[in-house]
């Protein structure tokens, strides 16, 4: 007599009506390769991190936290003198250009340039697209919640829009996060492709940790940017990957040039 607590198996009815389905989705997306998976996985686990520190800092959970590590982050005797010496600030300032706009639209534009020049137009429109994209995204944000920047500490560098989320931090994740895996793509060795993502990810996190350093940002704005950056970024390479597939990107060693253009 078989146990009450065993389950029948499931039907092929059930099967082919209710998974076929989900599994051809799954094989049409290619989610049983890893680069597809992992760029899908990152793009919703950093918009989940996103929206999490948003929830916070629309209900004032952060403003304590926030203020303590602005605070800590000052001379007690002296709140427009940022601690350490002088010498690191002027460095943090250097940092902070990184994700400027000046920077960045030279970079991508440089970025495009070279890839037009070397017959890659597929990967000069997704450069493009993904940075122009992020940077309508981040102006949308910051008009839609309209935080103030931080009061509790002079400024050490000049500010122009709202605080949340930081523009410095998710510009920069978006570039230097889509430059980076675009160059480590086209690497054939597994330890430069590391060493240029990890780049890509250090002066990131540079750029962000500066805009709090220097007091123009409270942490959390950093920290929503970085999520919101990082999941454009990983949604856009997974995109890429999709129309890779069709031929609309080029694959690694690939031209857009006829093969007598090449040899010319």
């Amino acid at each position: 007599m078989p146990s009450p607590d065993r389950r029948p198996p499931l039907s092929p009815a059930f099967m082919n009506t209710y998974l076929a389905p989900i599994r051809s989705v799954w094989l049409g997306l290619r989610l049983n390769q890893i680069g597809p998976l992992l760029s899908l996985s990152a793009c919703g686990f950093f918009a989940w991190a996103f929206m999490a520190v948003a929830d916070e800092v629309s209900e004032g959970e952060t403003h304590a936290l926030d203020s303590a590590i602005l605070l800590a982050l000052r001379n007690p005797q002296d709140l427009a003198n940022p601690l350490g010496p002088s010498w690191l600030e002027e460095a943090a300032r250097d940092f902070t250009g990184l994700g400027g706009y000046a920077i960045l639209t030279l970079l991508t534009a440089a970025t495009v340039a070279y890839l037009l020049m070397v017959g890659k137009r597929g990967a000069a429109l997704l450069v493009l697209i993904s940075i122009v994209g992020g940077t309508l995204l981040s102006t949308g944000l910051k008009i839609g919640f309209e935080r103030p920047r931080p009061d509790l500490v002079p400024h050490a560098t000049r500010v122009y829009t709202a605080s949340f989320p930081s523009g410095h931090a998710m510009l920069s994740a978006i570039t230097y996060l889509t430059l980076g895996a675009l160059l480590a793509r086209v690497e054939k060795s597994r330890r430069i492709s590391a060493f240029l993502m990890s780049l890509a990810i250090g002066v990131t996190l540079l750029v962000g940790a500066s805009r709090v350093y220097l007091g123009v940002h409270w942490p959390s704005d950093v920290v929503a940017g970085w999520s919101v950056g990082a999941a454009w970024a990983s949604f856009c390479w997974f995109v890429a990957l999709q129309l890779q597939r069709g031929g609309q990107v080029e694959k690694p060693g690939e031209t857009s040039l006829p093969p007598e253009a090449d040899q010319a």
